[in-house]
């Protein structure tokens, strides 16, 4: 957004052309790990942290400010999330990964359905759009 004060004469911002600007130490060597890593990796890692995320989101995180966390429109959305990844990625990551996501999927989509206060209709749940009615 546009201030007074940031466009006052002599304040204006210029940026490097990419190949102008100095490379960040260690930038190739991260490059050069990911690179390393398998696609599969990848995408189950990601799953897993959204799976996490969504798990606290539900009121499923351990301690007593459990409650605290729960949010459950954020968790709606990294549920759906989550239910795209894995319908999207099952083809290529193969059963052997993709069948414990789904699991864990199928558990969170429950999860979110008993903290629910309202009752949403069958195959309108969180990522149900992607996986079907969860019962």
């Amino acid at each position: 957004m546009s201030t007074p004060d940031s466009n006052q004469p002599g304040t204006r911002h210029t940026f490097q052309p990419a190949a102008e600007r100095p490379e960040p130490a260690g930038a190739q060597d991260r490059v050069r790990d990911i690179a390393e890593v398998a696609a599969v990796e990848v995408i189950t890692t990601t799953a897993v942290h959204l799976m996490s995320a969504a798990a606290v989101k539900c009121g499923l995180a351990e301690g007593d400010d459990a409650e605290q966390h729960k949010d459950l429109d954020e968790a709606r959305k990294l549920i759906t999330a989550l239910a795209g990844l894995i319908t999207a990625a099952a083809p290529e990551i193969g059963s052997q990964h993709a069948g414990p996501l789904r699991d864990g999927l199928r558990s969170l989509q429950l999860a979110f359905r008993e903290a629910s206060l309202i009752e949403d209709a069958p195959g309108q749940g969180p990522g149900e759009k992607f996986t079907g009615p969860v019962n």
